[in-house]
């Protein structure tokens, strides 16, 4: 793969781990219903129960759009067949200030999950759609070293690592979380290092209205796909609760707009 450890490092850190979406490394606190109140007693003399109150709604993450318009690459979405909401994301830059990648959001904002197996939690459905600029060799703003050019495989490495940002097992202290969390991001930068390995398979999506092969794979926490347009711009994808077979891409006319959504 033509990326190198410091390219996983910055997109580590230009993600921000769980902390991009604004979600804590704690999990959800659960509430049972009828709250902490006590029962009332035979005569109706006690308090009555609390009704179960739903969770307040966390505040939606505002991303500026300045990083969005300096991009020296275009801004890929899903196409007009998706109808849902829209949103700015998450945009990486390099040590010169230069945008070099980006993530635009649909549907629902990702949370990290405290299990994904409860039949009670919230159903998310979301997918978010990376655009890695098609940098070519050259040395860091830093003179220090050499970076390499970006790939698909720099998309699906990026991808792979939103996803993780924001999934954790249920029931998983800090320390094994932290274990768990290295293991799956070793694994993650393993996968997008063999796009051509059995843990992938092919699938064909419009990009701008023509059909184009995605390297797709998919787990209990979501799928995560990655491509290239005709223009070499990289695409990397992932999401929960929505199909990635029915997707589509297409470059974005006016990403100000995001800004403006939801």
């Amino acid at each position: 793969m033509e990326t190198t450890r410091q390219a996983e490092s910055e997109a580590a850190t230009a993600l921000d781990g769980a902390g991009a979406d604004g979600a804590s490394d704690e999990a959800p606190e659960t509430r049972a219903p009828g709250g902490d109140g006590a029962a009332p007693d035979d005569t109706g003399g006690g308090p009555a129960p609390e009704k179960e109150r739903p969770a307040p709604a966390r505040p939606r993450r505002r991303v500026p759009v300045d990083g969005f318009l300096t991009a020296p690459f275009p801004w890929y979405a899903l196409d007009e067949a998706y109808t849902g909401p829209r949103r700015l994301h998450h945009i990486g830059q390099g040590a010169d200030g230069t945008v070099e990648h980006g993530s635009l959001g649909h549907g629902d904002e990702p949370v990290v999950r405290a299990d994904l197996g409860d039949a009670d939690s919230p159903r998310e459905r979301f997918a978010v759609v990376v655009t890695v600029g098609d940098s070519p060799v050259r040395r860091s703003a830093d003179g220090t070293g050499v970076l390499e050019a970006t790939s698909e495989a720099s998309a699906a490495w990026l991808a792979g690592q939103g996803l993780l940002a924001v999934t954790w097992p249920a029931q998983m202290d800090h320390t094994l979380r932290d274990d768990w969390l290295e293991q799956q991001t070793e694994t993650a930068w393993a996968l997008a290092d063999d796009l051509e390995g059995p843990a992938w398979s092919t699938l064909m999506l419009p990009v701008d209205g023509v059909p184009t092969p995605f390297r797709y794979r998919e787990s209990e926490f979501g799928w995560v796909l990655a491509g290239s347009t005709p223009g070499g711009v990289h695409l990397g994808a992932y999401g929960r609760g929505l199909s990635a077979y029915g997707l589509g891409f297409a470059a974005v006319k006016d990403v100000a707009a995001y800004a403006d959504t939801e």
